[in-house]
């Protein structure tokens, strides 16, 4: 069973999709320890599609999938928001989520200098 992932980031200060913002997926074991899987970057659309995690090579080729269990994604947000000139309340966003079958997660970002909202999309 391997799942896709795809994100979307939203700022909802300047009513546009964030670009260039550095996003991490993570594999959460069970006793809650994270290993890198991939990185990735927002495009002009503020989109990380399914085909741009860029994974990490020292982990096992086995590993590039999304099978069922716990990840999470980060968002650098301090990085995004200091080249707008803003302050952020909030350096970086992480969300916690779980992967329960072989379909497509969509992690949406809807984000501000000062809160952030997701969901799961489609």
């Amino acid at each position: 069973m391997s799942a896709t992932l795809s994100s979307h980031i939203l700022d909802t200060h300047l009513g546009k999709p964030a670009a260039d913002v550095a996003v991490t997926l993570h594999r959460v074991q069970d006793n809650g320890v994270a290993t890198l899987l991939a990185h990735g970057t927002t495009n002009s659309d503020g989109r990380v599609i399914p085909d741009a995690w860029q994974f990490d090579t020292a982990i096992d080729s086995t590993e590039h999938q999304l099978n069922t269990g716990r990840y999470t994604v980060t968002f650098d947000t301090q990085s995004y928001f200091d080249a707008q000139q803003l302050t952020a309340f909030y350096p970086q966003v992480v969300i916690d989520f779980v992967v329960n079958d072989a379909s497509h997660y969509h992690v949406p970002l809807l984000l501000s200098a000062h809160g952030y909202s997701t969901y799961r999309g489609s």
